[in-house]
């Protein structure tokens, strides 16, 4: 009988309000504040158009091509055992013009030494190097950006993540190492494999 008297019953526990109960004075002012607000139709800035553009056919694309090479770009042609400029050239039948960033030579080093040869590719003279005006070094918003300001680059990388934010840019090809050989996307005039 004395356990009985000892132990609280849940029906008799007082309930106490949480402060997110929408039954609260400023909750429902908050609440009422917030359908305001998504009332009011959003402004969205819109991107100016490049000049370069003429429908989705990108006219700053003309042979010899520039070629922003990624980290992984690399990695894949020397895993493929792809010569980088022959295997562009035999993909656009074409001149290109592997081009390089301080962003993409900065992410090779910091790999170490597992990723030598592919830094001594990179380090080839063929090879052109751009100056990075930024700050950090995270290649792939270094390459998103170069391209999303000048339209004459075509892309080479395998990076899924890279792939998908630069298909939201028009008229940039994507170069990818495919099985044997690059496989180009995007690009108007390209021929068919």
């Amino acid at each position: 009988m004395g356990v009985q008297k000892r132990t609280r019953k849940f029906a008799q526990v007082k309930r106490v309000i949480s402060q997110k109960d929408a039954r609260l004075k400023a909750n429902q002012q908050k609440a009422s504040a917030a359908v305001k607000k998504s009332a009011q139709p959003a402004v969205r800035a819109v991107p100016q158009v490049s000049s370069a553009l003429f429908f989705q056919f990108n006219e700053a694309l003309k042979p010899p091509y520039s070629v922003l090479v990624d980290t992984n770009f690399i990695n894949f042609s020397i895993q493929k055992k792809l010569e980088l400029v022959q295997a562009m050239m035999d993909c656009l039948y074409a001149k290109c013009t592997p081009v390089i960033t301080d962003c993409v030579m900065a992410e090779l080093e910091k790999l170490g030494p597992r990723y030598r040869i592919a830094l001594r590719i990179a380090k080839d003279p063929r090879f052109e190097r751009i100056k990075c005006d930024h700050k950090g070094v995270y290649a792939d918003d270094c390459l998103v950006n170069r391209v999303m300001q000048h339209k004459c680059y075509i892309v080479a990388t395998n990076d899924r993540d890279l792939k998908r934010r630069i298909r939201k840019i028009p008229g940039v090809p994507i170069m990818t190492c495919g099985t044997g050989k690059y496989v180009i996307e995007r690009l108007p005039d390209a021929p068919e494999h």
